[in-house]
Parts: C-alpha cells; structure tokens; sequence
C-alpha cells in the first residue's frame, strides 16, 4: 500500500466483490476509490461476463469491464466444488465487506449467505444488489438495467415524441443502485464503529426504499 492510499478514508477496509457486470463491480470500485482493499471474485472460464462486452476492446477485455473494475484484485473460484466454497467462507470470515449481485438464493445455497457468516463475523457488513429485491413475488427474477429501464416507463419518455420506447443513453440505473449500496455501505461502517455490529444492506434496483437487517 502506498503513502497516499494509507491516506484514504477507507484504508484497512477489506472488500470481498463477488458481484458481476455493472451495478455491483461499479459500488465495489467507488470503496476502492476510497482507498478500501477490494478482492474481486470471477468464476473459472471467462470471469466476469463484462470482460466479453464490446466493443472496443483492450487486450482482450471490453472496455467497461476496466471502467467498473479499477483499484481492484482479482481471483477465480469453482463455488460449484467444495474446496471453492471452502475458500470463500474463509475469505468472507476475514472481510469488513461482502458484495454479491446474484438472486436472493445464491449465496445462501452456497453457504455464504448473511445468516451463515454473522455468528462467525458479527462486524461483518453484508449487502445485496438485486433487480427486485430479496422478497416478494418478482424476487427470483434477474433483471439488467435495460429491464428495470422498461418496466419503469422511463424509455417511454425517452426520444422523440410519438416514437418508439427508447433506451436511456447509459446505465443509469446499474449506476444509481451502484452508487447507493455505497452509500449505505458506508453508512454500516460507520454505525459500526459506534455499535461494534455488522449488518445486512438489501438494494433493489427496482424499488426506491432500503431494507436493512
């Protein structure tokens, strides 16, 4: 670690980033910004999908990928085999932060989830981005920006008048979620140091209100 990266606010701060394509990558990479520690977790044969997004490509990446994923280090786990999940776990023991985008069910199946980690690592903060958050009856659905973009309306008031539904020039809405499980990433440490507890963030894509446990 370098002198100006002791400096940042979130020095000493260890993120584990099991998140993928553009919402999750993008949060993880404003904690790295700050100077946080972020370990990226991809899955064998390929990574994360966003590396294969393009054009343009840089040597052999598409360029979001770098775009999301700066100030970070990557590794590759088979959480599909036991000694991967086995890895995982120890990685997520040894974290402030968990990360992870994927349906309310993943993790959990995994072994991985809030309730499995807390009794082991009551300080550790634990959120989720998903399209339609954690319950209800759209939860185990996926959901990309352009989804969330559609079911919202807003490409409906986007482009010309009497047009076709048009799409919003970027991932505004991949960004928005992004930047707020930030900050409520940071709101959890910082109510951490008060506290000394962890806690779960829960961020729907979809929905404009938090859910905390």
């Amino acid at each position: 670690m370098t002198n100006a990266s002791r400096m940042k606010p979130l020095a000493g701060i260890r993120v584990l980033d099991f998140t993928r394509f553009f919402a999750g990558p993008y949060c993880a990479q404003l904690l790295g910004d700050l100077g946080a520690e972020v370990v990226k977790v991809e899955i064998p044969k390929g990574g994360d999908p966003l590396r294969g997004q393009g054009p343009p490509f840089h040597h052999g990446n598409g360029i979001t990928f770098y775009e999301t994923n700066r100030n970070k280090r990557s590794l590759t786990l088979d959480m599909q085999q036991e000694e991967g999940k086995r890895v995982a776990r120890a990685l997520c023991l040894k974290a402030d932060v968990v990360l992870e985008n994927f349906r309310p069910d993943v993790m959990p199946r995994l072994g991985l989830g809030y309730g499995d980690l807390a009794p082991e690592a009551p300080r550790l903060v634990y959120a989720s981005i998903s399209g339609f958050g954690p319950d209800g009856p759209d939860a185990m659905q996926g959901a990309f920006d352009l989804t969330i973009q559609a079911l919202g309306g807003y490409m409906a008031i986007t482009g010309e008048r009497g047009g076709p539904p048009i799409k919003l020039g970027t991932s505004a809405f991949d960004m928005l979620a992004g930047m707020n499980c930030q900050s409520a990433i940071l709101a959890a440490l910082l109510q951490r140091a008060t506290t000394g507890k962890g806690r779960r963030w829960k961020r729907a894509c979809s929905r404009a209100r938090w859910r905390s446990s």
